[in-house]
C-alpha cells in the first residue's frame, strides 16, 4: 500500500507509471534497433491489413502504412536512440524523485517540459493521437511533481 497524502499517492503512482513507460521505451528502442526495415514493414502490413480490408480509406491505418513506407534506416536509428535516451533519462529522474532528492524536482520539471514541448512540436506535424495523450499525461505528471515539490519544501525546516 502506498502511504502518504492523496497528492503524495497520486504522485507516486504517476511516477511509477512514468517509470514503466520509460522501461518500455528502453526495451522498444533496443528491439527497434535490431529489427530490419523489412520486418518492420511486414509487421505494419500484418497490423493494418485487417482494418484496410474492411475499410480501405481508414485514416489511421493508411497513415501508419504511409509513414512506414517512407521509413529509412536513419529514421530507424534516430527513433531507436530517441527511445533509449528518453527512457534512460526518465529512469534516472524517476529514481531520484522516489529517493526524494530535492534537486531532482526542478530538474525533472524542466526535462519533462522539454519533452512536452518536443512532443507538441511533433504533434503539429503528424497529428498522432497517441502523442497527444502522452503529452497530456506528461503535463499531469509535471503538475504532480510541482505539488509534491512544494509539499516537501514546506515540510523541510
Amino acid at each position: 500500500m502506498i502511504k502518504g497524502t492523496t497528492i503524495d499517492k497520486f504522485f507516486k503512482v504517476s511516477i511509477l507509471l512514468k517509470g514503466l513507460n520509460a522501461l518500455l521505451e528502453i526495451i522498444g528502442g533496443i528491439i527497434f534497433s535490431v529489427i530490419s526495415l523489412e520486418k518492420i514493414n511486414y509487421f505494419v502490413f500484418v497490423l493494418t491489413q485487417g482494418e484496410l480490408s474492411e475499410d480501405p480509406k481508414d485514416f489511421v491505418a493508411n497513415h501508419i502504412v504511409s509513414f512506414f513506407q517512407n521509413f529509412s534506416i536513419s529514421a530507424q536509428l534516430f527513433g531507436s536512440l530517441y527511445l533509449i535516451s528518453h527512457g534512460v533519462i526518465k529512469i534516472f529522474l524517476i529514481y531520484s524523485l522516489l529517493k526524494r532528492r530535492l534537486w531532482a524536482y526542478p530538474l525533472s520539471i524542466v526535462v519533462f517540459m522539454l519533452f512536452v514541448f518536443y512532443q507538441a512540436y511533433r504533434f503539429i506535424f503528424n497529428g498522432s493521437i497517441g502523442l497527444l495523450v502522452l503529452t497530456i499525461l506528461d503535463i499531469i505528471i509535471i503538475l504532480f511533481i510541482i505539488l509534491e515539490y512544494a509539499r516537501l519544501k514546506k515540510a523541510k525546516p
